[in-house]
């Protein structure tokens, strides 16, 4: 299915690609995305699939359309404003320019027909912030842009954006304070705040790397971390993907994508020195490759699609 309409597709933009600068200032854009979702022309489709975090719920279709959204997470600026939204950097300021937009937010979740998280986590919240049930179906994972590493390197590594809201600082902290090294895959936002944090500990920042060398460093890895709440938990299964355990975060989706004792191993408070404490005491030894590698496979996109094809299909009239 989805090679033929990758085949088949044609990519339409928004008149936000027009704007200057667009690419590299698109935050400040917000204000404009309803305007630009709704903009699409749908009226020619009886089936629209949106995947979203935010705005692609938001689109308008015809009334006889099935609209099936996969929905990531519940729009962060309705929920974890102050994560969000202040950790950007501008507080208080946008508050008005929020409240309008969580205003158009709530009006959005009532468009699609049916929503399908990619968590217990996320369908959780889809009914306390929208009042509307959500079916679950965890996210596809390429599984096989990894291959088994040897784990052989005396680091811990991390793969994410470097954002405000995903306490990669915590990590930081946590590694100087349990004397051992951390590598960091990704960039973002947070990079040079987080560089400064990370001045006189073992942390070295790879910035981008290409599948082979996420593979490389990743594989490598004692394990990996993922330091704060999660939607869906994607860098377990990642790490699983390359023979190697997480240590995580005990809330969220990654209570969803890790097996305690078999997967990984939890944190439980949010805390340098919570996180610390497990890695003082880490035995990478203590967990199989080949188990680990098997897990993520069960997440693989052969099996989303073949879910994702039956959902639409129950949705649809007899």
């Amino acid at each position: 299915m989805c090679g033929d309409l990758v085949a088949k597709a044609r990519v339409r933009t928004s008149f936000l690609q027009r704007l200057p600068l667009s690419g590299r200032y698109f935050r400040a854009l917000a204000p404009l995305y309803p305007r630009a979702f709704e903009s699409f022309d749908l009226s020619h489709y009886d089936l629209v699939l949106s995947s979203t975090t935010a705005w692609a719920k938001g689109v308008i279709t015809r009334p006889d359309a099935l609209h099936v959204c996969y929905i990531n997470t519940v729009s962060r600026f309705a929920f974890d404003y102050d994560r969000y939204v202040g950790g950007f950097g501008i507080g208080e300021l946008a508050r008005p320019v929020i409240d309008r937009l969580v205003a158009w937010d709530t009006r959005a979740a009532a468009r699609p027909t049916v929503f399908v998280a990619n968590s217990r986590n996320v369908a959780d919240r889809v009914r306390a912030y929208y009042g509307r049930d959500a079916l679950v179906l965890p996210c596809p994972v390429e599984v096989d842009r990894y291959t088994i590493g040897p784990g052989a390197g005396d680091y811990f590594v991390i793969v994410s954006r470097l954002l405000p809201y995903k306490a990669v600082e915590r990590a930081i902290a946590a590694c100087a304070l349990a004397g051992v090294p951390l590598h960091i895959i990704g960039t973002g936002p947070a990079e040079t705040a987080l560089k400064a944090v990370a001045a006189g500990t073992q942390t070295t920042f790879h910035g981008y790397l290409d599948d082979a060398g996420a593979n490389r460093v990743v594989g490598n890895a004692r394990a990996a971390i993922l330091p704060g709440e999660e939607d869906f938990g994607l860098l377990p299964l990642e790490a699983a993907a390359a023979g190697r355990p997480t240590i995580a975060y005990a809330r969220g989706g990654a209570l969803e994508t890790i097996v305690a004792g078999e997967t990984g191993v939890f944190f439980r408070d949010p805390t340098p020195e919570s996180l610390a404490a497990v890695l003082r005491t880490f035995d990478a030894a203590g967990y199989d490759p080949q188990r680990l590698r098997k897990h993520a496979e069960g997440f693989a996109p052969g099996r989303f699609i073949e879910r994702l094809r039956e959902i639409i299909a129950a949705q649809r009239p007899a």
